[in-house]
């Protein structure tokens, strides 16, 4: 059942009208003081409530309303309702407990599709009292985890709100450090929704720059511009039907972020070049490694671009922080490296393991892959063991004199950047976010050398 709550008798009407063709029950309130008696006498399952009261254009009075019902059933999910030109006070209800908010004027199909992703996700995240954690073999048999490896406590914690999630329709943001597997997450998303028959799409908004953001995200007509030779699909229409994931999304310019936040709003843009809007039907998972709330407050990031994304946040601990998956990590990179190179019977010592599990690798999963890549390449014995792990893996290059230069003629500036970069990747460990701060970089500039330079990171 849910509880409509606005003064407006003609929207009160045809939303429950709209809310009955769709298989739903409802009721209406017309006051703040009406309402919270019917909460207080029955059960609903969600209330979608307007913010402005005739009687009070502020947007105060649907606030403090809303503050009054997550008092009194704080797990009953809240959708808003508000103008267009008063997001700022949808953000502030976010910030107060709401579900989700919608825009006037709004489509029907657009107000059905936020009420089940915010009741699928309210039934998701929702305590369940002396529920006892799952383990690995039970999620294995509830969701698709493959390539998903773990077993940590606090992982598998993770994994279950993964599994839970995935069944909504709701943005996911993915957070946590460099390496830590957040787009293998995302996937694991996709794989366990109902559009995992649709396609995956993966945006690295970290190597797009913002002059060519509208081209890649959401296409270009023949003639757009100078060099648009022919029609090209955006990365959000190729995705129609499944899902979008928004990698570095952190990273985003201002002046992206508001195209982005359009799309997100209410699912609808325009192709450049082309003055027809089109709908898409999408799912969005972003992650970024970035404290998102810190450059909030910085200026750096709209805030109500973050409460779209994050209607559900999932951290991802690091490697450190889950050391007893490091043994299960580094025997499963182990036998792929040894499938590529045909060296099927390695294994790595139980002193190795150890060794392995008591390091802090700083570039987490990521860093751990390349470590065993490594030293298959450079070891020519059946099992690696700690003294395996402490061979050199590259040839160290000569130290010049600091009184003595390159000769001239040997070196190009592009070939020193390029060493630089490689030598603050390895030094690094991968963390894209030290090295581009060690260079004295944005993230964004240093992707563009990657791809200047071929260097796969």
């Amino acid at each position: 059942m849910i509880l409509i709550v606005d003064d407006d008798p003609s929207v009160t009407t045809s939303l429950g009208l709209l809310l009955k063709q769709a298989g739903y029950g409802s009721q209406s309130a017309a006051a703040p003081a009406e309402a919270m008696k019917m909460l207080e006498q029955e059960d609903f399952d969600l209330v979608l409530q307007d913010m402005n009261f005739s009687r009070d254009t502020s947007g105060q009075e649907g606030l403090e309303l809303l503050s009054k019902i997550k008092a009194l059933k704080p797990q009953l999910p809240v959708i808003l309702i508000t103008a267009w030109g008063s997001i700022s006070l949808a953000v502030r209800g976010i910030k107060a407990g709401a579900a989700d908010f919608v825009t006037k004027p709004w489509s029907n199909q657009q107000i059905l599709q936020c009420l089940e992703t915010a009741l699928g996700l309210a039934a998701a995240t929702s305590p369940r009292p002396q529920a006892k954690p799952l383990s690995r073999q039970e999620l294995d048999t509830r969701y698709d985890f493959r390539n998903v490896i773990g077993k940590h406590p606090r992982f598998l914690k993770t994994l279950e709100l993964v599994g839970r999630v995935s069944a909504t329709d709701a943005s996911v943001l993915i957070v946590g450090e460099s390496g830590t597997g957040k787009e293998l997450i995302a996937e694991a998303i996709h794989n366990n929704s109902k559009r995992r028959n649709g396609p995956f799409i993966k945006v690295n908004l970290g190597g797009i720059p913002s002059t060519l953001f509208e081209s890649e995200m959401f296409g270009h007509v023949k003639g757009a511009f100078t060099d648009a030779h022919q029609d090209r699909k955006g990365r959000f229409e190729v995705a129609n039907g499944g899902t979008i994931f928004l990698d570095e999304i952190g990273d985003l310019d201002p002046s992206s972020q508001v195209k982005m936040l359009r799309v997100l709003q209410d699912r609808t843009y325009e192709v450049l070049g082309s003055s027809i809007t089109r709908t898409v039907d999408v799912r969005v998972i972003s992650a970024t490694n970035r404290n998102l709330p810190e450059i909030v407050e910085k200026g750096e990031f709209r805030e109500d671009l973050l409460y779209r994304l994050n209607l559900i946040t999932i951290y991802l601990p690091p490697l450190r922080e889950r050391r007893d998956d490091i043994p299960l990590l580094a025997v499963h990179f182990l036998r792929n490296v040894g499938n590529i190179y045909r060296r099927n019977n390695l294994s790595i010592s139980e002193a190795g393991l150890k060794w392995l599990q008591g390091q802090d690798w700083p570039g987490n999963i990521r860093q751990l892959k390349q470590w065993i890549e490594r030293y298959v390449l450079v070891t020519t014995k059946d099992v690696l063991d700690v003294e395996d792990f402490s061979l050199p893996v590259e040839m160290e290059l000569p130290k010049p004199r600091k009184d003595q230069l390159p000769a001239v003629g040997t070196m190009t500036l592009d070939d020193m950047e390029k060493a630089m970069i490689l030598k603050c990747v390895q030094h690094c460990g991968g963390n894209i976010s030290k090295v581009a701060e060690a260079l004295g970089l944005s993230r964004p500039a240093l992707y563009r050398r990657f791809e200047k330079y071929g260097i796969k990171p």
